[in-house]
């Protein structure tokens, strides 16, 4: 059993957690960073020693990265065939990439959306 694990029944603040966490930062203190190798979560916070061993997120961050990207392709994709007409192999290259850089610019935020959620609600662990 963990003893490194603190209960304490101070309330905690959702929203300056989750915007923390957008931030890739610790969402206790917004300091330390929540991540390493791109979608790792630390251990403990560097600064504040706020354990995060225990977050799950599993395929939550990939999901709702689907969803905004999906979404903004979407309308990007009837914007630019509507006003521009381009080719559709342009079309094609051009979507692709911005759907896979987006992709991989909000993948870790969303994880870290996720795992200050769970750290505001005391949801596994926390």
């Amino acid at each position: 059993m963990r003893t490194d694990i603190c209960i304490e029944d101070e309330p905690r603040n959702l929203k300056s957690a989750i915007l923390n966490g957008l931030r890739l930062k610790c969402p206790k203190c917004g300091n330390g960073k929540l991540l390493y190798s791109y979608l790792k979560v630390k251990d403990t916070c560097d600064s504040c020693r706020q354990p995060l061993h225990c977050q799950r997120a599993d395929d939550g961050p990939a999901y709702l990265t689907i969803l905004v990207v999906g979404h903004i392709m979407g309308f990007a994709l009837h914007i630019a065939w509507v006003n521009w007409r381009p080719e559709p192999w342009v079309l094609a290259v051009t979507m692709s990439t911005i759907a896979i850089v987006g992709s991989l610019i909000l993948l870790p935020r969303m994880k870290g959306l996720i795992v200050a959620y769970q750290w505001a609600k005391r949801l596994h662990g926390f």
